[in-house]
This record gives C-alpha cells, structure tokens and sequence, in this order.
C-alpha cells in the first residue's frame, strides 16, 4: 500500500515538473533573454548607471534561472542528478546559485540607490550616478559574493548511504579539495 502510494507521488512530481516547471523554465529564459536584448540595444539604456544595474541583474536572474531550474528539471523530471556523477558540479552548483542570488539582490539595490541620487534634490549626490563607478561596485559586490560562496564548494561533498546504496550532494563537516581527494591534515 505505501510503496503504490510513494509511487504515485513520484509519477505525480515527474508530471508537474514536466507540464509546468519547463514552461516555466522556458518562459523565464525567453524573459530573461528579452530583458537583456532591450537594455543592450538601446543607447539610452548603455550610457545609465541604473540600466548597467539592470543588465547585469539581468544577466545574473538569466543564469540563475539556467543553473538552478535546468538541474531540477533534470532531476525531477528525467531522474538524472548532474550533482552525482561529478563532484564538481556537485560543488559548484549550489556555490553559483548563491553568488548569483545575491549579485542580483545586489545590483538591484544599487538601482534604487542610484535613482535616489540621481532624483535628489542636492546636486551634490549626482556625481555618485556615473556608469564608471557603477562598474567598479558591480565587480566589486560580485567579488564579495563569490568569496561568500567558497564555503560551499568546500564543504558540499558526495555522501554515500550504505543502507539505500545511494549517493547523495550533501553539506559536510568534512573539508575535500574539488578533485574530491580528503586532506590529511
């Protein structure tokens, strides 16, 4: 009874991840696509210290999207976990997805702060709104989040159930390099 009852939840998750979670998928990416088309095409938009922001937002919403739906859907909707053959990827997935999450949030931060300075009322705030400084923090906020990322790829590891016989990428207290070989000291 349970294991009829399991199976159906499995073929139930498959049939939404293929039914609504890939067009899901494939909205997002066309959005995301066109969002990118627009703030590169028109020259008002390349000479704003605001648009900068909202491309590379853009850019990095875009390959969040890829990098964290496509392995889902993989996953879910395939039964083929990228995570498990390479510990590389394993590593390197959920490290991308937080350093991309958080230089999105960032960059639309830095957005609403530069319309602030560039509607305000004092012209001395108007010098921070040029594309040269928005640049330098967007390299900046970008290094800060990869750095926030390293401890995911130091700490997520292939962990093996030897009751189920089945591997896992898992958070571990145990530090291994990317080759996945475990350090002696």
């Amino acid at each position: 009874m349970t294991s009829t009852f399991i199976a159906s939840l499995d073929f139930a998750k498959k049939e939404i991840v293929i039914y609504f979670v890939i067009p899901m998928f494939i909205m997002s990416i066309i959005g995301g696509c066109l969002n990118l088309i627009v703030f590169l095409s028109l020259k008002t938009f390349r000479q704003s210290s605001c648009a900068f922001y909202l491309t590379i937002k853009s850019a990095y919403d875009l390959s969040r999207t890829i990098g964290n739906m496509l392995p889902y859907i993989m996953r879910w909707g395939f039964q083929t976990d990228w995570g498990l053959p390479s510990l590389f990827f394993c590593k390197i997935r959920n490290s991308m997805s937080t350093v991309f999450q958080s230089s999105s949030m960032t960059c639309l931060c830095l957005a609403v702060i530069d319309q602030y300075f560039a509607t305000c009322s004092h012209v001395h705030w108007h010098k921070y709104c040029n594309i040269k400084l928005a640049r330098r923090l967007t390299a900046i906020f970008t290094i800060i989040w990869i750095l926030q990322g390293i401890p995911y790829v130091v700490f997520y590891n292939h962990i093996s159930s030897p009751s189920t016989n089945t591997t896992a990428c898992e958070i571990t207290g145990q530090r291994q390099n990317v080759l996945g070989i475990p350090n002696t000291w």
